[in-house]
Protein backbone atom coordinates (compact mmCIF):
# COMPACT_ATOMS: atom_id res chain seq x y z
CA UNK A 1 0.00 0.00 0.00
CA UNK A 2 1.61 3.22 -1.15
CA UNK A 3 1.83 6.42 0.87
CA UNK A 4 -0.66 9.05 -0.27
CA UNK A 5 0.03 12.74 0.26
CA UNK A 6 -2.68 15.35 0.74
CA UNK A 7 -1.65 18.99 0.60
CA UNK A 8 -3.41 21.38 2.95
CA UNK A 9 -2.93 25.01 1.96
CA UNK A 10 -4.19 27.72 4.28
CA UNK A 11 -3.44 31.44 4.16
CA UNK A 12 -0.80 30.97 6.83
CA UNK A 13 0.83 27.62 6.03
CA UNK A 14 1.06 24.70 3.63
CA UNK A 15 1.54 21.22 5.05
CA UNK A 16 1.15 17.58 4.05
CA UNK A 17 -0.99 14.74 5.39
CA UNK A 18 0.75 11.40 4.82
CA UNK A 19 -1.67 8.45 4.66
CA UNK A 20 -0.39 4.88 4.47
CA UNK A 21 0.06 1.51 6.13
CA UNK A 22 2.90 0.96 8.65
CA UNK A 23 4.44 4.41 8.12
CA UNK A 24 5.20 5.33 11.76
CA UNK A 25 8.80 4.25 11.19
CA UNK A 26 9.09 6.98 8.55
CA UNK A 27 8.55 9.73 11.14
CA UNK A 28 12.25 10.51 11.55
CA UNK A 29 12.83 10.73 7.79
CA UNK A 30 9.90 13.12 7.34
CA UNK A 31 10.93 15.17 10.38
CA UNK A 32 14.51 15.48 9.13
CA UNK A 33 13.32 16.55 5.68
CA UNK A 34 10.67 19.01 6.85
CA UNK A 35 12.35 20.33 10.02
CA UNK A 36 16.12 19.82 9.69
CA UNK A 37 17.07 21.98 12.71
CA UNK A 38 15.07 20.07 15.32
CA UNK A 39 17.06 18.76 18.31
CA UNK A 40 14.50 18.24 21.09
CA UNK A 41 11.19 16.40 20.67
CA UNK A 42 8.33 16.09 23.17
CA UNK A 43 5.89 13.25 22.59
CA UNK A 44 2.46 13.53 24.22
CA UNK A 45 0.93 10.08 23.92
CA UNK A 46 -2.08 8.03 24.92
CA UNK A 47 -1.51 5.32 27.53
CA UNK A 48 -4.07 3.18 25.69
CA UNK A 49 -1.68 2.74 22.78
CA UNK A 50 -0.01 -0.68 22.56
CA UNK A 51 3.57 -0.60 23.85
CA UNK A 52 4.92 -1.91 20.53
CA UNK A 53 3.38 1.07 18.70
CA UNK A 54 4.96 3.58 21.12
CA UNK A 55 8.27 1.71 20.85
CA UNK A 56 8.15 1.93 17.05
CA UNK A 57 7.88 5.74 17.20
CA UNK A 58 10.59 5.93 19.86
CA UNK A 59 13.00 3.88 17.70
CA UNK A 60 12.29 6.06 14.68
CA UNK A 61 13.20 9.18 16.69
CA UNK A 62 16.19 7.73 18.58
CA UNK A 63 18.58 10.39 17.20
CA UNK A 64 16.62 13.15 18.95
CA UNK A 65 16.41 14.21 22.60
CA UNK A 66 13.00 12.84 23.51
CA UNK A 67 10.70 13.80 26.39
CA UNK A 68 7.63 11.62 26.92
CA UNK A 69 4.33 12.74 28.46
CA UNK A 70 1.79 9.96 29.00
CA UNK A 71 -1.91 10.66 29.55
CA UNK A 72 -5.06 8.64 29.85
CA UNK A 73 -6.85 10.16 26.89
CA UNK A 74 -10.32 11.16 28.05
CA UNK A 75 -12.01 14.49 27.40
CA UNK A 76 -11.64 15.58 31.03
CA UNK A 77 -7.86 16.06 30.62
CA UNK A 78 -8.47 18.85 28.08
CA UNK A 79 -8.35 21.50 30.80
CA UNK A 80 -6.29 24.51 31.82
CA UNK A 81 -4.57 22.63 34.66
CA UNK A 82 -3.11 19.92 32.37
CA UNK A 83 -2.24 22.47 29.68
CA UNK A 84 -0.40 24.62 32.25
CA UNK A 85 1.57 21.59 33.49
CA UNK A 86 2.78 20.83 29.95
CA UNK A 87 3.55 24.47 29.18
CA UNK A 88 5.59 24.96 32.35
CA UNK A 89 7.50 21.71 31.90
CA UNK A 90 8.43 22.47 28.28
CA UNK A 91 9.68 25.92 29.31
CA UNK A 92 11.60 24.36 32.19
CA UNK A 93 13.27 21.98 29.70
CA UNK A 94 14.07 25.01 27.54
CA UNK A 95 12.06 24.03 24.47
CA UNK A 96 12.51 26.71 21.84
CA UNK A 97 10.60 27.70 18.74
CA UNK A 98 12.84 25.46 16.65
CA UNK A 99 11.97 22.40 18.78
CA UNK A 100 9.00 20.11 18.26
CA UNK A 101 6.07 18.63 20.14
CA UNK A 102 4.23 15.59 18.74
CA UNK A 103 0.66 14.56 19.52
CA UNK A 104 0.47 10.76 19.41
CA UNK A 105 -3.10 9.78 20.15
CA UNK A 106 -6.69 10.72 19.37
CA UNK A 107 -8.50 14.03 19.05
CA UNK A 108 -8.28 14.84 22.77
CA UNK A 109 -4.47 14.79 22.74
CA UNK A 110 -4.38 16.49 19.35
CA UNK A 111 -6.47 19.43 20.63
CA UNK A 112 -4.53 19.69 23.89
CA UNK A 113 -1.04 19.33 22.41
CA UNK A 114 -1.70 21.75 19.57
CA UNK A 115 -2.97 24.33 22.07
CA UNK A 116 0.17 23.94 24.17
CA UNK A 117 2.39 24.20 21.07
CA UNK A 118 0.64 27.40 20.00
CA UNK A 119 1.28 29.27 23.25
CA UNK A 120 4.74 28.09 24.39
CA UNK A 121 7.05 30.99 23.46
CA UNK A 122 4.31 32.09 21.03
CA UNK A 123 4.60 28.90 19.04
CA UNK A 124 6.86 25.85 18.84
CA UNK A 125 6.79 23.28 16.03
CA UNK A 126 3.83 20.90 16.15
CA UNK A 127 3.44 17.50 14.46
CA UNK A 128 0.31 15.37 14.61
CA UNK A 129 0.29 11.57 14.49
CA UNK A 130 -3.40 10.69 15.00
CA UNK A 131 -4.07 7.13 16.19
CA UNK A 132 -7.86 6.91 16.09
CA UNK A 133 -10.14 6.87 13.06
CA UNK A 134 -11.92 9.97 14.35
CA UNK A 135 -8.70 11.96 14.65
CA UNK A 136 -7.32 10.75 11.31
CA UNK A 137 -10.41 11.87 9.39
CA UNK A 138 -11.15 15.07 11.30
CA UNK A 139 -9.39 16.34 14.43
CA UNK A 140 -5.87 16.20 13.02
CA UNK A 141 -6.57 18.45 10.02
CA UNK A 142 -7.42 22.13 10.16
CA UNK A 143 -5.38 23.78 12.88
CA UNK A 144 -8.02 24.07 15.58
CA UNK A 145 -6.63 23.78 19.09
CA UNK A 146 -8.77 23.60 22.19
CA UNK A 147 -9.20 22.90 25.85
CA UNK A 148 -12.50 22.80 27.70
CA UNK A 149 -13.93 25.37 30.05
CA UNK A 150 -16.23 24.69 32.99
CA UNK A 151 -18.80 26.49 30.84
CA UNK A 152 -18.56 24.07 27.91
CA UNK A 153 -16.48 22.15 25.39
CA UNK A 154 -13.62 23.68 23.34
CA UNK A 155 -14.28 27.25 24.47
CA UNK A 156 -10.56 28.03 25.03
CA UNK A 157 -8.31 27.69 22.00
CA UNK A 158 -6.35 29.06 19.09
CA UNK A 159 -5.76 28.32 15.40
CA UNK A 160 -2.36 26.71 14.90
CA UNK A 161 -1.45 24.55 11.91
CA UNK A 162 0.84 21.49 12.21
CA UNK A 163 4.09 21.04 10.29
CA UNK A 164 2.79 17.74 8.93
CA UNK A 165 0.45 14.86 9.79
CA UNK A 166 1.08 11.12 9.65
CA UNK A 167 -2.02 8.93 9.44
CA UNK A 168 -0.93 5.30 9.81
CA UNK A 169 -3.80 2.95 8.95
CA UNK A 170 -2.08 -0.01 10.64
CA UNK A 171 -2.61 1.61 14.07
CA UNK A 172 -6.38 1.44 13.53
CA UNK A 173 -6.18 -2.35 13.85
CA UNK A 174 -5.77 -1.83 17.60
CA UNK A 175 -9.00 0.17 17.96
CA UNK A 176 -12.04 -1.29 19.70
CA UNK A 177 -15.17 -1.51 17.54
CA UNK A 178 -16.82 1.34 19.46
CA UNK A 179 -13.97 3.69 18.45
CA UNK A 180 -14.36 2.83 14.77
CA UNK A 181 -18.06 3.69 15.03
CA UNK A 182 -17.07 7.05 16.54
CA UNK A 183 -14.67 7.80 13.70
CA UNK A 184 -17.30 6.81 11.18
CA UNK A 185 -19.48 9.65 12.44
CA UNK A 186 -17.04 12.28 11.13
CA UNK A 187 -16.65 10.43 7.81
CA UNK A 188 -20.42 10.43 7.42
CA UNK A 189 -20.52 14.12 8.35
CA UNK A 190 -18.15 15.03 5.51
CA UNK A 191 -20.40 13.28 3.00
CA UNK A 192 -23.55 14.93 4.32
CA UNK A 193 -22.20 18.47 4.24
CA UNK A 194 -20.40 18.46 0.89
CA UNK A 195 -20.40 15.26 -1.18
CA UNK A 196 -23.53 13.30 -2.09
CA UNK A 197 -21.54 10.83 -4.21
CA UNK A 198 -19.39 10.05 -1.18
CA UNK A 199 -22.58 9.38 0.80
CA UNK A 200 -23.69 6.95 -1.92
CA UNK A 201 -20.28 5.23 -1.66
CA UNK A 202 -20.69 4.99 2.13
CA UNK A 203 -24.08 3.28 1.77
CA UNK A 204 -22.23 0.48 -0.03
CA UNK A 205 -18.99 0.49 1.98
CA UNK A 206 -19.88 1.70 5.47
CA UNK A 207 -19.78 -1.79 6.97
CA UNK A 208 -16.33 -2.39 5.50
CA UNK A 209 -15.04 0.76 7.21
CA UNK A 210 -16.37 -0.02 10.67
CA UNK A 211 -15.13 -3.62 10.40
CA UNK A 212 -11.59 -2.48 9.56
CA UNK A 213 -11.18 -3.14 5.82
CA UNK A 214 -7.87 -1.39 5.00
CA UNK A 215 -8.73 -0.30 1.47
CA UNK A 216 -12.11 1.12 2.52
CA UNK A 217 -10.50 2.84 5.50
CA UNK A 218 -7.78 4.38 3.37
CA UNK A 219 -10.23 5.70 0.78
CA UNK A 220 -12.51 7.20 3.44
CA UNK A 221 -9.59 8.81 5.31
CA UNK A 222 -8.18 10.37 2.14
CA UNK A 223 -11.63 11.52 0.99
CA UNK A 224 -12.45 13.04 4.39
CA UNK A 225 -9.10 14.85 4.60
CA UNK A 226 -9.61 16.26 1.10
CA UNK A 227 -13.10 17.50 1.91
CA UNK A 228 -11.94 19.12 5.14
CA UNK A 229 -8.86 20.67 3.53
CA UNK A 230 -11.04 22.03 0.71
CA UNK A 231 -13.10 23.88 3.30
CA UNK A 232 -10.29 25.19 5.51
CA UNK A 233 -8.34 26.35 2.46
CA UNK A 234 -11.22 28.77 1.90
CA UNK A 235 -11.81 29.71 5.53
CA UNK A 236 -8.98 28.89 7.93
CA UNK A 237 -10.36 30.68 10.99
CA UNK A 238 -14.04 29.78 10.84
CA UNK A 239 -15.43 33.13 9.78
CA UNK A 240 -17.89 31.64 7.32
CA UNK A 241 -17.97 28.36 5.38
CA UNK A 242 -15.79 26.43 7.84
CA UNK A 243 -18.72 26.55 10.25
CA UNK A 244 -20.38 23.78 8.20
CA UNK A 245 -17.81 21.36 9.67
CA UNK A 246 -19.71 21.82 12.94
CA UNK A 247 -22.79 20.10 11.52
CA UNK A 248 -24.24 18.04 14.38
CA UNK A 249 -21.70 19.45 16.83
CA UNK A 250 -23.85 22.14 18.47
CA UNK A 251 -26.18 19.40 19.69
CA UNK A 252 -23.32 16.90 20.11
CA UNK A 253 -21.11 19.08 22.29
CA UNK A 254 -24.08 19.93 24.50
CA UNK A 255 -24.90 16.23 24.83
CA UNK A 256 -21.30 15.49 25.89
CA UNK A 257 -21.23 18.31 28.43
CA UNK A 258 -24.58 17.28 29.88
CA UNK A 259 -23.11 13.81 30.44
CA UNK A 260 -20.06 15.48 32.03
CA UNK A 261 -17.80 14.03 29.32
CA UNK A 262 -18.27 10.54 30.73
CA UNK A 263 -17.72 7.18 29.03
CA UNK A 264 -21.48 6.80 28.76
CA UNK A 265 -21.38 8.98 25.63
CA UNK A 266 -18.09 9.70 23.88
CA UNK A 267 -17.43 12.44 21.34
CA UNK A 268 -18.04 10.41 18.20
CA UNK A 269 -21.30 8.98 19.51
CA UNK A 270 -22.43 12.45 20.57
CA UNK A 271 -21.72 13.79 17.07
CA UNK A 272 -23.63 10.90 15.45
CA UNK A 273 -26.54 11.61 17.78
CA UNK A 274 -26.23 15.34 17.12
CA UNK A 275 -26.26 14.87 13.34
CA UNK A 276 -29.42 12.77 13.23
CA UNK A 277 -31.14 15.25 15.57
CA UNK A 278 -29.98 18.13 13.33
CA UNK A 279 -31.29 16.24 10.28
CA UNK A 280 -34.68 15.74 11.92
CA UNK A 281 -34.77 19.40 12.98
CA UNK A 282 -33.91 20.34 9.36
CA UNK A 283 -36.78 18.21 8.07
CA UNK A 284 -39.27 19.50 10.68
CA UNK A 285 -38.45 23.04 9.59
CA UNK A 286 -38.98 22.18 5.89
CA UNK A 287 -35.32 22.54 4.92
CA UNK A 288 -34.54 18.87 4.24
CA UNK A 289 -36.83 16.68 2.14
CA UNK A 290 -38.45 13.56 3.60
CA UNK A 291 -36.69 11.49 0.90
CA UNK A 292 -33.23 12.64 1.96
CA UNK A 293 -34.06 12.40 5.66
CA UNK A 294 -35.17 8.79 5.14
CA UNK A 295 -31.96 7.97 3.26
CA UNK A 296 -29.91 9.25 6.20
CA UNK A 297 -32.14 7.58 8.77
CA UNK A 298 -31.96 4.25 6.91
CA UNK A 299 -28.16 4.55 6.76
CA UNK A 300 -28.07 4.90 10.53
CA UNK A 301 -30.29 1.84 10.88
CA UNK A 302 -28.24 -0.28 8.47
CA UNK A 303 -25.07 0.28 10.52
CA UNK A 304 -26.79 0.41 13.92
CA UNK A 305 -25.44 3.92 14.57
CA UNK A 306 -26.59 5.68 17.76
CA UNK A 307 -29.67 7.75 17.04
CA UNK A 308 -32.13 7.28 19.92
CA UNK A 309 -31.75 10.33 22.15
CA UNK A 310 -33.99 8.72 24.79
CA UNK A 311 -31.32 6.09 25.51
CA UNK A 312 -29.13 8.85 26.91
CA UNK A 313 -31.42 11.66 28.10
CA UNK A 314 -34.84 12.47 29.48
CA UNK A 315 -36.89 15.66 29.64
CA UNK A 316 -35.15 16.72 32.85
CA UNK A 317 -31.91 17.03 30.86
CA UNK A 318 -33.27 19.53 28.34
CA UNK A 319 -32.48 22.54 30.53
CA UNK A 320 -28.81 21.50 30.77
CA UNK A 321 -28.56 20.69 27.05
CA UNK A 322 -29.94 24.12 26.15
CA UNK A 323 -27.59 25.82 28.62
CA UNK A 324 -24.57 24.31 26.86
CA UNK A 325 -25.98 25.01 23.37
CA UNK A 326 -26.26 28.70 24.28
CA UNK A 327 -22.47 28.75 24.93
CA UNK A 328 -21.70 27.56 21.37
CA UNK A 329 -19.09 29.70 19.60
CA UNK A 330 -21.14 30.16 16.40
CA UNK A 331 -24.12 31.85 18.03
CA UNK A 332 -25.28 35.39 17.29
CA UNK A 333 -26.68 37.34 20.24
CA UNK A 334 -29.64 35.41 21.67
CA UNK A 335 -30.13 33.20 18.59
CA UNK A 336 -28.71 29.71 18.01
CA UNK A 337 -26.71 29.48 14.79
CA UNK A 338 -27.42 25.88 13.88
CA UNK A 339 -25.79 24.23 10.86
CA UNK A 340 -28.65 22.43 9.15
CA UNK A 341 -29.02 20.35 5.99
CA UNK A 342 -30.69 21.56 2.80
CA UNK A 343 -30.05 18.22 1.10
CA UNK A 344 -27.50 15.42 1.27
CA UNK A 345 -24.22 17.07 0.26
CA UNK A 346 -25.29 20.63 1.05
CA UNK A 347 -25.92 22.61 4.22
CA UNK A 348 -27.69 25.91 4.52
CA UNK A 349 -25.33 28.89 4.48
CA UNK A 350 -23.82 29.52 7.95
CA UNK A 351 -25.69 32.30 9.72
CA UNK A 352 -28.68 32.07 7.40
CA UNK A 353 -30.88 30.08 9.76
CA UNK A 354 -30.86 31.58 13.24
CA UNK A 355 -33.38 29.96 15.52
CA UNK A 356 -34.76 30.80 18.91
CA UNK A 357 -33.75 28.94 22.03
CA UNK A 358 -37.41 28.27 22.76
CA UNK A 359 -37.93 26.55 19.39
CA UNK A 360 -35.07 24.13 20.05
CA UNK A 361 -36.28 23.58 23.62
CA UNK A 362 -39.74 22.59 22.36
CA UNK A 363 -38.22 20.27 19.76
CA UNK A 364 -36.05 18.48 22.35
CA UNK A 365 -38.94 18.23 24.81
CA UNK A 366 -41.06 16.69 22.05
CA UNK A 367 -38.30 14.20 21.13
CA UNK A 368 -37.89 13.13 24.74
CA UNK A 369 -41.59 12.82 25.49
CA UNK A 370 -42.52 10.53 22.57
Amino acid sequence: MKVNKILVSTSGKKYTVYVGNNIINKTSLILKKRLPNIKKVAIVYDDNLPKKVVKKLKLSLKKYQINFYKFHSVDKIKNIKVATYLIEDLIKKNFNRSDCIIAFGGGVLSDLTAFVASVVKRGIRFVNIPTTLLSQVDASVGGKTAINSNQGKNLIGTFYQPEFIIADIAILNTLPFRERICGYGEILKHSLILDRKFFAWLTKNGKKIIHGNKEALKYSIIKSCKIKSQIINLDEKEKNIRMILNFGHTFGHAFEATKKFSKKLNHGEAVLLGMIIACEFSHKNKLLSLKDFNLINNHYDSLNLPKNIKKFFNRKDVKKIIKFMIKDKKNFNSKLNLILLEKIGKTIKPGKYLTSIEKVRKFLNFKLSK
